[in-house]
């Protein structure tokens, strides 16, 4: 079993991540950011591109992304506002794109029928759906330095992880959170009384080291200046077990949109390139989705 300690720069990573995925978590957010990443909209637009979203809901995640720096609000008269990403948000664009692919690649996907052939297939998931998903894995508290503990260690007892990822918790209070990260497919017992990641939970490196370089990266003055409210002032500082993986999951295939529907977003580096018809093709479902091999959604 490993016993080397934490390498001592990876609080800030641990910081940036943790900021980053609460930025993510509030429900519709990912939505509301790929919907305005080609063209400001105004906010009577956003209906027909989320036409579930009741103005209740689309208000509060527009101030919250713009209080967090990467949408801007600009007004141009008392009746004409738009909404459009910010520079720092348009860079947040890549890292959407390595969370979608791992989500393409590892989240379970029920099996429907091929309107075609007829043939039993995989369903398609949404990119911005398959964010949400693998958002809502990482964001409940403590289950990313757990993650990030593991990913350091190997593999670690639960005494160990209470110690380093809940310090101030008693050390039975490490293991409902580790029990969700079992349930969840990301880690497992190794058999000696310890926990160390699976083959779904170590593939989350290019997803830690994407957020982790937007997060510690600064950002830029004309942002730094608009940004208001709880924007994450993140460490500069890029370092820790994330951070050091050169490799990225490619971004999942996706279809073209029909040609009659506005593009939704630019083509981030090395990610796909999100069109109305990809974001919007497929129902969000009403229920989980049935195991499948991969960790549950």
């Amino acid at each position: 079993m490993a016993t080397t300690a934490l390498p001592p720069a990876t609080p800030n990573d641990l910081l940036g991540v943790t900021k980053t995925l609460d930025l993510l978590a509030p429900r519709w957010s990912v939505w509301v950011l790929m919907t305005v990443s080609s063209q400001p909209l105004r906010y009577a637009e956003f209906k027909p591109r989320l036409p579930w979203l009741a103005d209740g809901q689309l208000h509060p995640r527009l101030r919250h992304l713009t209080n967090a720096g990467v949408i801007e609000r600009t007004e141009y008269a008392p009746r004409h506002v738009t909404y459009g990403l910010t520079s720092r948000g348009a860079a947040l664009l890549p890292v959407l794109s390595a969370i979608a692919s791992w989500g393409d690649t590892y989240l379970e996907k029920g099996l429907v029928a091929n309107k075609h052939t007829g043939d039993m297939e995989h369903e398609r998931i949404a990119p911005a759906q398959n964010i949400d998903d693998t958002v809502a894995l990482l964001a409940p508290r403590h289950a990313t330095p757990i993650l990030f503990s593991l990913q350091a260690r190997g593999t670690a007892t639960g005494k160990t992880l209470a110690t380093e990822s809940m310090p101030g918790y008693g050390l039975t209070a490490v293991y409902k959170p580790l029990e969700r990260l079992v349930d969840d497919g990301l880690v497992t017992a190794s058999g000696s009384g310890g926990y160390q990641l699976t083959a779904s939970g170590r593939a989350l490196t290019p997803v830690f080291e994407a957020i982790s370089a937007w997060a510690t990266s600064p950002a830029p003055d004309s942002d730094a200046r608009r940004t208001r409210g709880q924007g994450a002032a993140l460490s500069q500082n890029r370092s820790g077990p994330w951070a050091t993986t050169p490799s990225r999951l490619p971004g999942p295939t996706v279809r073209s949109a029909a040609a009659a529907r506005p593009a939704l977003t630019t083509t981030p580096p090395n990610g796909p390139a999100w069109k109305s018809g990809d974001l919007f093709s497929h129902q969000i479902p009403a229920h989980p989705m049935s195991p499948a091999g991969g960790p549950r959604r």
